[in-house]
Formats: structure tokens, C-alpha cells, sequence
């Protein structure tokens, strides 16, 4: 069992339709038939949605996305119409909601990974396999890859895990033609992303992309390259071999796990809260991210 601890009731809106309750995100429709994405402060760890938020996230995970659709942009198109609050929209909404594009969206997460590490480095250490791809002996928690690869996986409801699939079954389920695209673009906008952060001392281990079609055009959508979606590691940190700091949740996942917080993850008890320490460490660390890929503070 996993989920939400305790589900969220949405906040009614004039003139927006909820639509659904994300890990983080809420999701209403407006009168013109657009998308109004709210980023929360939740957080998750373990297919749970915790009870205890984390200040300021939301805010965080968009603004970074729009830095990065910015940078993006010659490559895909992105799903943003406006950042402009909807009539009738609670104050603590700026910052943290996005008017996009309804799009016919791709039922896969599309990953891309340069480094060696995660659910890939569980099935290479099986395998020597990564969503069917061969990949060298002596690979290593850690490891730079030869070259980066394509690495789908199949979308999950809340609370469930997503399934690592091969490009054969994507290219089964939405087709040849789809399939190649999705490959092509996910690697292109990775090997972008990777160059900047690399040029501000983070490691862009690995990130999950989706895409929608507006018509015959494919377009990035949701959240781009925030530490939800993203691995990022210290540059002058890495060590292959070990398991690499990181800017985003970690000091969640290792509370839990922790002694102290008396919590058996495999249990079907819900985690309990988090302590204020740990709120604040994990909130510096999505900061940190933010100022050192964008060079501005945060306010």
C-alpha cells in the first residue's frame, strides 16, 4: 500500500474545473479549455506523499522549469501559455502555477541517463542491461556511461512504481514513428541540459521528460529538469562507486529510512511527519540547485 498520507482536498477556483491531485501538482481546466498546473509543496519519497511540505518547493520547481523551457526552446516547444494567475486564484498561487497547452499526452516517461545509477544500476548489476541495452563490464555505482542513452518507462498511477520498458514496447505501444522521436528528442534536450549544468559544476546524471502532441508537434510538458525530476550531483563530489550526494530529497529518503524516524518502509503504515531539521536541509538543497544552474538567488 502507498499513496497520499492524507489526500488533499483542491481548492474550488471560479471558472477552473478540477481535474486531478498529483504527488505535487494540481491540475484544472480553464473556460478556454487550457491547463492550469498548481506546483505544490508536497513532497514523496517511497511511493508515499508525506504529510510535512516543504516550504517554498513549489515555487522552486516551477520557476526552474521556465528557466530551462527558455533553453530549451530551439529544440521542442513547451506546453507554457502564460504565468499569469487565473481570476479568482488564491494569492499563494503566484509563483507556482503555469497556463499551458491541453495536449494528447505520450503515456511514457521518457528517461534519459548519462551516469550509471538507481533502478538502471539495479537491473545492470542483474543484467549488464539497461532497458535491454548492453552495456560494458565494471560499471559502477556512478559510472559515466560510453554515451548516453534512452531509457522509457511505462507511467504509473500515484503510489505505484513505474515500470522500466524497452524502445521495442514503446515503439509497440505508440508506434514507430513516435518512438524515434521521443528517443531523438529526450536525448538532444539531455545533452543541452547536461552542458549547462556541467558548466555550473552539477552533473546531470539522469532526468524523466514527457511530451504531448499539440497536432502533429510534439511538445515537452509538465516539469523539465527541477530535482523532482532530475538527478544532480556535485561536480567535485562525484566518486563512481558509491552512492553520489545530490540536490534534491535525500535527506528525506535517509530520514525515513533512519532509525529515528521508526518507520518500517515495508510496512503498509504511513510515514510518519518529518522533523523541522530535515524540512529545512531538503529546502536549502532545492535552493542551492536553483541558484547555482540559474546564477540568481532566491528570494
Amino acid at each position: 500500500m502507498s499513496g497520499f498520507v492524507e489526500k488533499p482536498e483542491p481548492l474550488e477556483v471560479p471558472g477552473l474545473v478540477h481535474l486531478h491531485t498529483g504527488k505535487v501538482r494540481e491540475l484544472y481546466q480553464n473556460e478556454a479549455g487550457d491547463l492550469v498546473m498548481v506546483a505544490s509543496d508536497r513532497t514523496s519519497a517511497f511511493d508515499w506523499v508525506l504529510p510535512t511540505e516543504i516550504p517554498d518547493k513549489g515555487r522552486i520547481l516551477t520557476q526552474l522549469s521556465l528557466w530551462w523551457f527558455d533553453r530549451l526552446a530551439d529544440l521542442v516547444p513547451n506546453h507554457v501559455l502564460s504565468t499569469d494567475l487565473p481570476a479568482g486564484a488564491p494569492a499563494d498561487w503566484a509563483g507556482r502555477t503555469l497556463v499551458c497547452k491541453s495536449l494528447q499526452m505520450v503515456p511514457v516517461e521518457c528517461v534519459a541517463r548519462g551516469y550509471l545509477t538507481g533502478s538502471g544500476l539495479a537491473e545492470y548489476n542483474d543484467t549488464r542491461t539497461v532497458c535491454g541495452l548492453a552495456l560494458p563490464e565494471g560499471l559502477v555505482d556512478g559510472s559515466e556511461l560510453p554515451a548516453p542513452i534512452f531509457t522509457p518507462a511505462t507511467k504509473a498511477a500515484v503510489g505505484d512504481h513505474d515500470e522500466n520498458v524497452s524502445y521495442e514496447e514503446v515503439a509497440r505501444q505508440v508506434g514507430a514513428d513516435t518512438a524515434a522521436q521521443l528517443r531523438q528528442t529526450t536525448l538532444a534536450v539531455y545533452g543541452r541540459a547536461r552542458d549547462i549544468a556541467r558548466d555550473r559544476g552539477i552533473i546531470l546524471a539522469d532526468t524523466k521528460f514527457e511530451f504531448g502532441f499539440d497536432g502533429e508537434t510534439l511538445v515537452i510538458a509538465d516539469e523539465v529538469l527541477t530535482p523532482d525530476s532530475s538527478r544532480f550531483w556535485p561536480a567535485d563530489r562525484w566518486q563512481p562507486g558509491r552512492a553520489q550526494p545530490s540536490y534534491d530529497k535525500q535527506f528525506v529518503r535517509d530520514w525515513l529510512t533512519s532509525a529515528e524516524s521508526g518507520w518500517d518502509r515495508a510496512s503498509e503504515q504511513p510515514p510518519p511527519a518529518l522533523p523541522q531539521d530535515i524540512v529545512e536541509a531538503t529546502r536549502a538543497k532545492y535552493v542551492e540547485a536553483y541558484e547555482r544552474l540559474t546564477g540568481s538567488s532566491w528570494t
